[in-house]
């Protein structure tokens, strides 16, 4: 029997035929590798067991294939860690998925894919968090907050961030109503000035000043609404690669950097009228204890779409306080709005880092459990004014995007704060032209805008542009405008891949 020929299941049952081939195979790790590797991708790593892998990725298939929901459920701890060591395996260089992508196809992400592709699936273990249990009312009248948050809240809404595609609604029908809908108990979360304090760096961060990821509040921004549902559930937007014979100046920064910094980004920015987010946070009825979730809310949310040109301004060695396995590496660049050039908040000058501690500026690292930290500093007129906390999911380069919330750099107790969200869109920074102030786009000089303006002036450093401001604007003109900006993305050149999970 020739292995290449057979699925990796058959060999989970070659020892149950005979004493002989029980102990032909029974320990034997490069068999187990070789199986591995002609199903699953070829891992960075060399401390890999191989035959526990190879039988957890059996397990897991059968697991999801099992027909009963609840027994799935039972299998909870079982499948987050199984994935998550998938994705720990998963390929990190080859050939590209497609031929206008930049990140690499992987077996591993593609069987993920597929498994989670199922409602069942779905339900049983990227449904199971706080934020769903609240809102199919399988908590009791006064569900509270737990402190820490449950494990298998964390788990669950961990591997729905990094299937990357949102749950939209609660439940499940073939008629989806408004009373199902996520985001009105997301918004909720998200705009709840209580999730931030000192402690969680007023970023998606545990109350317990560890920097450990608090997934929960990543997924609230992930279904919180506009920031991912630009590009989610309907598409993601993809890096576009290089042209073959484009000739690109590397800054040798660039070639020391683990994180894929420089580059243009497209960032999502949200935020509430501040009459809408003060009466949500400060009056009489919403003066609730801390472990109390405040009401669900449908307010209009306004958003703003920004272009990121950065690019590394120096990288230094881990503090004792970072993950250990990757440097520093500080950033700097301009940003430009794609709606309002004419609002003095939306264009600005970005210094920044991966991983920074809260009040240094201009620098970048990862969390100490390991997890890629993004923090922004928006700067105006030399003065730094807002400030961002971000997680990329999936890791160092993932595609899958950088979401995190915004506020006031000076922790402004009284906001205002908002969901954020910004993803890759090129791996150039800057472009071959005679305008060299112009953001660039992979479309070419960003001048189809209506709204730009040729003769604003950039600096040298910059980021992420308009986190505050009201807008007057209903939700339907709010929508236009969006739909607005992706054509014109769209018709720039911006890749709009098939939104297929992102695991």
């Amino acid at each position: 029997m020739s292995c290449n020929m057979s699925t990796p299941a058959t060999w989970l049952f070659v020892p149950r035929v005979c004493h002989t081939l029980h102990n032909s195979v029974r320990g034997n790790s490069m068999l187990f590798k070789h199986v591995y590797l002609t199903h699953f991708d070829k891992p960075a790593r060399t401390n890999v067991n191989w035959e526990q892998n190879l039988k957890d990725l059996v397990r897991l298939q059968a697991v999801c294939h099992q027909p009963d929901i609840q027994t799935k459920r039972s299998e909870l701890a079982f499948v987050y860690d199984t994935v998550t060591e998938a994705l720990r395996n998963a390929c990190v260089d080859g050939e590209r998925a497609t031929s206008s992508t930049t990140h690499f196809y992987s077996r591993n992400a593609a069987l993920l894919s597929r498994l989670f592709s199922t409602y069942d699936n779905q339900y049983a273990f990227l449904e199971r968090s706080f934020l769903y249990e609240r809102a199919r009312a399988e908590l009791p009248h006064a569900g509270t907050f737990s402190s820490p948050p449950k494990k298998e809240h964390q788990m669950s809404a961990k591997l729905h961030c990094l299937y990357g595609v949102p749950m939209l609604y609660a439940q499940r029908s073939p008629h989806e109503t408004r009373q199902g809908k996520m985001s009105p108990f997301a918004c909720s979360k998200v705009y709840d000035i209580r999730q931030y304090t000192p402690l969680t760096r007023w970023g998606p961060f545990m109350d317990d000043g560890s920097v450990s990821v608090d997934w929960e509040k990543v997924e609230a921004i992930l279904t919180s609404g506009k920031p991912l549902l630009l590009v989610s559930g309907l598409a993601v937007i993809s890096p576009l690669p290089l042209d073959e014979e484009e000739v690109v100046d590397l800054n040798p920064l660039d070639l020391q950097d683990p994180y894929g910094v420089t580059g243009t980004w497209l960032r999502v920015v949200c935020f509430l009228d501040y009459t809408d987010f003060f009466d949500f946070n400060f009056s009489a009825e919403q003066a609730l204890p801390a472990n109390i979730p405040r009401r669900a809310i449908e307010y209009g949310e306004a958003t703003r779409l920004i272009l990121m040109r950065i690019t590394i301004d120096r990288i230094d060695p881990p503090g004792p306080e970072d993950g250990q396995d990757l440097p520093v590496v500080h950033f700097k660049g301009v940003s430009r709005s794609l709606d309002d050039s004419w609002d003095e908040n939306a264009n600005s000058d970005l210094t920044g880092e991966i991983n920074a501690k809260v009040g240094e500026t201009g620098t970048v690292r990862l969390t100490p459990e390991g997890e890629v930290r993004w923090t922004t500093f928006s700067i105006f007129n030399g003065q730094e004014r807002w400030r961002s906390e971000s997680i990329q999911l999936g890791g160092a380069k993932s595609a899958k995007g950088v979401l995190g919330n915004w506020f006031d750099k000076d922790f402004d107790p009284r906001g205002p704060t908002g969901p954020t969200a910004f993803w890759k869109i090129s791996e150039r920074s800057s472009g071959h032209t005679e305008n060299q102030r112009n953001l660039l786009y992979p479309g070419g000089v960003f001048t189809d805008n209506p709204n730009y303006d040729p003769d604003y002036e950039s600096a040298d450093d910059l980021d992420a542009g308009s986190e505050d401001g009201s807008d007057d604007d209903d939700d339907e003109e709010e929508d236009d405008e969006v739909n607005i900006e992706i054509e014109l993305l769209v018709g720039g050149g911006v890749q709009i891949a098939d939104a297929q999970s992102a695991l």
